[in-house]
């Protein structure tokens, strides 16, 4: 007894050490971020303030930055209308502009994420007060004069095509509230811009408010699937995976009913933006929107759209086919067809049956740590930049679970910071977002500003028992936003007003959708795939099932954004000035643009939110994912970890932000003219190769 005791206990003593030996496999990042982020007790060391300012030791701090951003813009605009000028005009207006977004920028992020009232109260009276200082710079006259003339004529001072280009968005900001119109013109566009904000906050609470109907609209069978109060049924989303298709199509056609007030605020809103564009001096609002923009002109957009439209109709036809042979197996009805309501299930159940997906088998092999570590072997070996945790300075952060990451590149040392804010809370808004706390620029001594940005995701807290797990959806979502972060943080430009993501949006979302490419990659994730307990990799099997999993009825899906698209340009356009129901406006682009009918009595276009923040613009993600496509087909798709590939796109792409026209930085790296037929052409070549891997796993599977 005596020995058998002494050997179990060596056994359990090595097992103990064999178990140390696994772990400390983890790199000290993904060690950090897959344990809790420890509380800092602060006993000896002084507080710094919300990202080491010193004046955010307290909320009170807020009004002494919103006073000195005041005073310091009062300074140059005297500067800038100065005949004694001795600075060129941008780098006033650059230097004007970076002075009221480190305040405006920072109070934004702390009134929606810091979890104190008294902070959120402070900031949101800075945010005001900043809005109120640019309000009153958008009505100077003198200001503006002075800027028109250096764009016109040229400046006293030596200027390169970068000032040239940033001096004339600048302009174009100036005149997006009518100030070089005459007076009662502009008033009328103060008062427009003013009614189009109010219009379109109505519309998006209208929009997510849920659909109350008597209780006889629901057929009995189904009834107990919807919350109800007293005599009503609650619709509040669509239920798209509901396995009863009844429920999903009951769901459907209540929730999206018409509402007259809802479609009143749309048409209202659309006529007001037209009017808005004519007053100052565009054709339709789509005009005005893409000025500037990656595609400049709607008719530009208009022609990808078509083009792209005709090569995914085949291919979406096809996809729905399948959807219908699968409902009609199911339903045990030979004459049944997929409908508007079905997609989402049917594309959940194509993984469960062609690629037998199994819920949550993925998520022990993505530990938030893990995936760190892989983002940060990723961008050594593509930008020589490593992540490094940070430990943060008492005061230095709004709360106890967030992490600091410095970026180092491996000669040129910190190029910035990100604060992770990864984990759900109370009262944090659930969304993931990047948000820019202060922007890069090059400083009159040449050295260069520091950018910082906050990454926000909603995961869930660590245990001590384990680290947060995500779902492929989620690892593709860390990916994107830290697409965002390092588009931050690599760029150098000169002036912050163009720094990183602060590009034309149509082009804005390229580097982040690019990064969803590295994360849907099987080279890439064999680095960081591995189970968190035992650190086995992730089998060969479910890598392929997962990297196929992401391109089912893939040309379907970007049919429905190519109509979203669509629509959007379309109420954008001429259409809005004839005010007519919205409804047949969509009736007619569904028609056009997309495989399925539209659903009768119902309106989805009046819970589309998005035709508020993307007015004309919801095209932008087609695009940037066309042009993503583009580059990683091009550049990485052979190698996903060239260097020499990396540091062009760096240098030809990430580092200008928004200082090089869009437009021209896509055609310079990409060595091609950037027509909508190529664009398509680009886009449709992905949806095919994915399409041929998918069925060669399939048949390999059977």
């Amino acid at each position: 007894m005596l020995h058998m005791s002494r050997s179990a206990t060596l056994m359990r003593m090595r097992m103990r050490v064999q178990h140390r030996k696994l772990v400390s496999t983890w790199s000290p990042l993904a060690t950090a971020f897959n344990a809790p982020p420890s509380k800092r007790i602060n006993f000896t060391r002084d507080d710094v303030g919300l990202f080491r300012m010193p004046e955010l030791r307290t909320f009170e701090g807020f009004y002494l930055l919103r006073d000195n951003v005041e005073n310091r813009a009062q300074d140059l605009i005297a500067e800038a209308i100065s005949s004694q000028r001795q600075r060129k005009m941008v780098d006033i207006f650059d230097e004007l502009s970076d002075s009221l977004c480190k305040v405006a920028d920072l109070a934004e992020f702390i009134r929606i994420a810091h979890p104190k009232n008294k902070y959120m109260e402070a900031a949101e009276q800075a945010t005001i007060s900043i809005c109120g200082v640019v309000e009153s710079l958008n009505t100077h006259k003198p200001l503006y004069q002075a800027l028109k003339k250096v764009v016109e004529q040229g400046d006293l001072k030596p200027t390169t095509e970068v000032d040239r280009h940033v001096a004339r968005l600048f302009l174009f900001d100036f005149e997006q509230c009518g100030i070089h119109l005459p007076e009662a013109e502009r008033l009328r566009v103060v008062r427009l811009n003013d009614y189009i904000l109010q219009l379109g906050q109505k519309f998006m609470n209208g929009a997510a408010q849920p659909s109350v109907l008597p209780s006889s609209y629901v057929p009995e069978s189904i009834r107990n699937y919807f919350p109800t109060s007293g005599e009503n049924v609650i619709i509040t989303g669509l239920c798209t995976n509901a396995e009863n298709v009844q429920m999903r199509e009951a769901a459907y056609r209540l929730y999206l009913q018409p509402s007259e007030n809802q479609e009143e605020l749309l048409r209202d809103l659309l006529l007001c933006r037209h009017e808005l564009a004519r007053s100052c001096g565009f054709e339709t609002y789509a005009h005005r929107a893409l000025n500037a923009s990656t595609m400049e002109r709607p008719e530009l957009v208009r022609e990808f759209i078509d083009t792209l439209s005709d090569q995914l109709r085949p291919r979406a036809e096809a996809d729905f086919a399948l959807m219908t042979q699968m409902k009609r197996k199911e339903s045990g009805q030979p004459n049944a067809l997929v409908e508007v309501w079905d997609t989402p299930y049917f594309t959940t159940q194509l993984k469960r049956q062609s690629l037998e997906e199994q819920a949550n088998e993925f998520l022990p092999y993505f530990s938030l740590g893990g995936c760190m570590e892989g983002l940060d072997n990723l961008l050594q070996a593509l930008y020589g930049v490593r992540l490094e945790n940070s430990e943060m300075e008492p005061g230095e952060s709004w709360h106890s679970d967030i992490y600091k990451l410095a970026v180092v590149h491996e000669s040129e040392g910190l190029l910035g910071y990100i604060y992770c804010d990864f984990f759900e809370r109370s009262g944090k808004p659930n969304q993931d977002c990047h948000f820019t706390i202060q922007g890069g620029k090059r400083l009159p001594d040449g050295t260069y500003q520091l950018p910082i940005v906050v990454v926000m995701l909603g995961l869930a807290q660590p245990r001590w028992t384990g680290p947060t797990l995500l779902s492929p959806a989620r690892v593709d979502n860390l990916f994107h936003e830290m697409g965002h972060a390092m588009h931050s943080m690599l760029a150098r430009t000169e002036y912050q007003h163009v720094t990183g993501t602060r590009c034309a949006t149509d082009f804005a979302e390229v580097p982040s959708v690019l990064m969803e490419y590295f994360a849907s990659d099987p080279r890439v994730l064999r680095t960081f795939a591995r189970h968190f307990q035992t650190h086995k990799p992730i089998s060969e099997d479910m890598l392929q099932r997962l990297c196929a999993s992401k391109h089912l009825f893939a040309a379907s899906e970007t049919q429905l954004q190519v109509f979203y698209s669509a629509l959007d340009q379309e109420y954008h356009g001429d259409t809005a000035q004839k005010g007519g129901n919205t409804t047949e406006t969509l009736k007619a682009v569904q028609k056009r643009y997309y495989g399925l009918p539209h659903v009768e009595n119902t309106a989805w276009q009046l819970r589309f939110s998005h035709l508020v923040g993307y007015g004309a613009k919801y095209y932008a993600y087609l695009i940037s994912k066309t042009i993503a496509s583009w580059i990683w087909q091009t550049y990485f798709e052979g190698n996903p970890f060239n260097r020499q590939s990396g540091e062009r796109y760096r240098a030809e792409i990430l580092a200008h932000g928004g200082a090089v026209p869009s437009r021209q930085l896509v055609a310079n790296f990409l060595q091609r003219e950037m027509t909508p037929s190529v664009l398509a052409n680009s886009l449709i070549h992905e949806i095919d190769t994915d399409e041929s891997k998918i069925k060669e796993l399939i048949v390999s599977r059977s």
